[in-house]
């Protein structure tokens, strides 16, 4: 029987939603995510796809890593997905197990804490550096040093890691499929496709890879290396 998630997780879960509920509101009114941010997510997201390039390109991790590269950390708008969690907390707890409470409410956690850093780097790289339409892997390094939050860089890593080693602790459970395909139709009726969609890509991705050790303490060795690398000023600080 799955755990009922711990008040404390709740109380985390709807912390972090009301605040991207605040985030999502303002955006739409500013019209979405400005090409700016846009521009820094992009660029970001190449980065990420050249340091694992082995990973995307191997049969076993490519589809996890195109998962965690897509659907957490690319260049999109997540809030509407991220609200969609409040909505299946209040109205799909009859159809959605538990246990999914927990992984979920760290998503958003990841999410809430990568808008706030890529808000503080393009300030940064706006403002104080100059930048308009391009970032270099220098202005770029420079911009993560001047913004001298590596607690909160480590934490971002620190969240991937845990939710991918939470889905693939999922993947394990013989329900988890079963009550992904019951409720995709009523997920679809009810407007929730894009986060229905999201945890059927991210299940099938572990589900696939057979075991997710190996992968998240690449992904960890490396991206630790790099953010070390950053802040210790590095000649050339993304090479791994």
């Amino acid at each position: 029987m799955a755990d009922k998630p711990r008040q404390q997780e709740i109380t985390q879960l709807l912390h972090h939603l009301r605040h991207s509920q605040g985030d999502r509101q303002r955006r739409v009114a500013a019209g979405g995510i400005t090409p700016q941010l846009l521009m820094l997510r992009a660029w970001q997201s190449e980065r990420l796809a050249r340091t694992h390039a082995d990973l995307l390109a191997s049969p076993r991790y490519g589809p996890a890593s195109r998962f965690f590269l897509d659907d957490l950390y690319g260049p999109h708008d997540f809030s509407q997905r991220d609200q969609d969690i409040l909505h299946v907390y209040h109205s799909m707890r009859r159809f959605l197990p538990d246990v999914l409470i927990h992984p979920l409410s760290l998503v958003i956690e990841l999410n809430d804490l990568t808008s706030a850093l890529d808000e503080a780097l393009l300030h940064v790289l706006v403002t104080e550096l100059g930048v308009a339409g391009t970032i270099t892997a220098e202005l770029y390094a420079e911009a993560y040093r001047r913004c001298d939050n590596y607690d909160d860089r480590l934490r971002q890593l620190d969240l991937i890691v845990t939710i991918g080693r939470e889905i693939d602790r999922l993947v394990r459970l013989p329900f988890i499929n079963t009550t992904l395909r019951l409720v995709r139709g009523p997920a679809r009726l009810a407007g929730w496709s894009e986060l229905h969609d999201f945890l059927e890509q991210g299940f099938a991705a572990f589900k696939h890879m057979g075991g997710a050790d190996a992968y998240l303490q690449t992904l960890y060795q490396r991206e630790r290396q790099i953010l070390d690398q950053i802040y210790a000023g590095a000649a050339d600080p993304f090479a791994v």
